[in-house]
């Protein structure tokens, strides 16, 4: 099994040049719009590998010279690489008893010790090396109010007291902030007590279990005290942070985002994976700093760039556009604007089609899907009951009155999305209908007794019973049957995996294992599809989509060779979270009014994911909504590019799979 292929999924191939340049004065012209330095490795492991290498460097250093190192470090997933390959090199014999370690921040107040962020240090580095208890040092969670001011002053004397932080890994939230040290935060604060904003406090839902949970307040070391430090690494991977890196490194700083405060750093680096820099000017627009080697899709970037900067769409650029525009390399290649005009119209017309599964007896030479076989199998993928009509609920009834044959395999239960009044909500129906059908049913009433007593005593951070559990699964199983019924979904077709590595009853879930895989393979091996549709959203805050894409790619990789597979195609959506960008967009499903009407009802079946949803992320807009403002976005993008002006489009890149 190999476990992270979508870590390898690569929807245009990066020129090295742009990311590890060979050549300095190279370098130098690549990164002119860059203010602090970045590092850029192929995936999240290489990054951390290189932040721990230079760790380990630095502490034998200290070692040689008899002198502590002092690292600082905040909990939270940017680190976790880093914090494997630590434990790892101390595994190896590197020794961590001449580390000092001060912890960045804390949340405050905190009801229950386990959901401290010392708590998540301990379980994913401090635990598993020989570091000294008594060079441990944290911000305090549990403090009474009257002792925050002298603890907080208390902190910064022993950081002064040690020398000061040796070398500060930190990462960046998805609003810019540094630790807790939200928008507004000033450059000489110290370490204090912030009140969190509501994105830093829907970010940490992934620790609390809900909104409601997660307190209002944190301790934090403040921007002097970060800027104080002899070296900052700050770590950023995944799509979902490149928009903010690049406002970071490459904008203008101020208190609006507290992590471009290290633009005034002497010794500072962003480390990064391609996908979370992949915005940045020498990987998302390099002819604007450098010679390109000119693809399609570059070439249709470039394009939708050039369209949308001018306000002109595609066929009325002319040369003089592309010339004062740093893309005369295009015009040396293809000779005239109106060359390159009409390629990428061309390509971006072949993209749209009303026929998802493909047009029977149409000539399928520029069709994004192949018309034969038809009928085809089609076995759509979702990684929570609601994935699939939020994201592709118009195609899914294109297939169905397609007269495809359309299966859905729902990968998890999504029960931890589920809050309890939903519960109540059922238990309090079921206990009326057993006294209106069977008063006498004691088995019903012991139960209802016992599920609703645990969920009135239920402690802030205590985990769901098993039947809890059960109860929520069974709701999000019937909002998803409601929808899939609604949208002309055979019943029979209709399947709920229940992979393993959610089942934890907790926020935090597993790896992914052989286990979930094997699950899949087996329903693939079952159906034979022709057609498949998985959730490429690797965006999504909390991580699940990502192993449920994963759980599928590794079953596919197990597969190769099979005859059936050598005739599917593997096609990948997005979910609520981002949408595809148009130069990598191989499919455009377009969605008439009604349509989108009829998506939205669809959506609106899943009742418990309204607004009392807990996972929602940092956008405050609901899920249709969502969905509907970015099916709606591409369609206005289509248009403005000069092709015809659809309602909306849900679109969708081609899975090829890894060698």
């Amino acid at each position: 099994m190999r476990p992270n292929l979508s870590s390898k999924i690569t929807l245009r191939q990066i020129p090295r040049k742009y990311y590890q340049p060979n050549d300095v004065l190279e370098m130098s012209s690549l990164t002119r719009f860059e203010k602090i330095p970045t590092e850029i490795f192929d995936d999240a492991a290489l990054g951390a590998k290189s932040i721990a290498d230079e760790i380990a460097a630095l502490i034998k250093e200290k070692q040689a010279r008899g002198e502590k190192f002092v690292l600082g470090l905040t909990c939270g997933r940017s680190c976790a690489e880093l914090y494997a390959e630590l434990v790892q090199k101390n595994k190896q014999g590197l020794s961590f008893k001449n580390v000092v370690v001060f912890n960045a921040y804390e949340y405050y107040p905190l009801v229950n010790a386990n959901q401290s962020c010392l708590s998540q240090l301990k379980t994913s580095l401090l635990d598993h090396v020989d570091i000294l208890p008594e060079n441990i040092y944290s911000l305090n969670g549990q403090l009474n109010k009257e002792k925050i001011v002298p603890f907080c002053k208390e902190y910064e004397n022993k950081i002064e007291t040690v020398g000061g932080i040796d070398y500060l890994v930190m990462g960046i939230s998805d609003s810019g902030n540094l630790g807790f040290n939200e928008s507004g935060s000033q450059m000489n604060s110290q370490t204090r007590l912030i009140m969190l904003d509501a994105n830093s406090r829907s970010e940490s839902t992934y620790i609390f279990g809900s909104l409601e949970n997660v307190p209002r307040t944190a301790l934090t070391i403040g921007i002097k005290t970060i800027l104080n430090a002899d070296k900052v690494v700050i770590t950023a991977w995944g799509e979902n942070k490149a928009d903010i890196v690049k406002k970071v490194v490459e904008e203008k700083f101020s208190d609006t985002f507290s992590a471009s405060y290290l633009q005034t750093h002497s010794n500072v680096k962003f480390v990064l994976d391609t996908h979370s820099a992949s915005e940045l000017t020498r990987i998302s627009h390099p002819w604007l700093v450098t010679s390109c080697e000119w693809d399609d899709k570059l070439i249709r970037r470039a394009i939708v760039w050039l369209c949308l900067k001018l306000n002109k769409p595609i066929l009325k650029l002319t040369n003089k556009d592309y010339n004062e525009n740093g893309l005369s390399e295009l015009l040396a290649l293809h000779n005239s604007a109106y060359n390159v005009n009409i390629k990428i119209f061309n390509d971006l017309q072949h993209t749209i089609t009303g026929w998802p599964g493909g047009k029977p007896n149409a000539d399928d030479t520029y069709r994004p899907e192949r018309a034969k076989p038809y009928p085809k199998k089609v076995l759509v993928f979702s990684p929570h009951p609601d994935d699939d009509v939020i994201s592709m609920g118009g195609t899914l009834c294109r297939l169905v009155e397609q007269n495809h044959d359309v299966h859905i395999a729902y990968e998890t239960s999504g029960n931890i999305a589920v809050n309890d009044e939903e519960v109540m909500r059922f238990l309090m129906f079921l206990n009326g209908f057993k006294e209106m059908f069977d008063e006498n049913n004691t088995i019903l009433s012991e139960k209802y007794k016992e599920i609703s007593s645990f969920i009135k005593n239920k402690k802030e951070g205590e985990m769901d019973s098993a039947d809890v559990r059960a109860l929520k699964g069974l709701i999000r199983r019937g909002e998803a049957r409601l929808a899939d019924l609604f949208m002309g979904v055979n019943p029979d077709n209709i399947h709920f995996l229940n992979l393993p590595f959610y089942e934890t009853g907790a926020i935090k879930k597993n790896d992914l294992s052989q286990a979930d895989v094997d699950i899949v393979k087996e329903l693939l091996q079952q159906i034979q599809p022709q057609q498949i549709y998985v959730a490429g959203d690797l965006a999504d805050p909390h991580g699940t989509h990502k192993v449920c894409l994963d759980a599928v790619l590794a079953a596919i990789d197990d597969l190769k060779g099979e005859e059936w597979l050598n005739d599917c195609n593997v096609w990948m959506y997005r979910g609520a979270w981002m949408e595809w960008e148009i130069d990598h967009i191989e499919m455009a499903v377009p969605i008439s009014p009604e349509e989108l009407r009829n998506k939205r009802n669809a959506i609106l079946r899943h009742q418990s994911q309204m607004e009392s949803a807990p996972f929602l992320g940092n956008d405050e807009r609901l899920f249709w909504q969502r969905s509907e403002e970015r099916n709606r976005a591409t369609a206005e993008l289509y248009s403005k590019l000069g092709l015809a002006s659809y309602e909306a489009i849900e679109a969708f890149v081609k899975y090829i799979p890894v060698e």
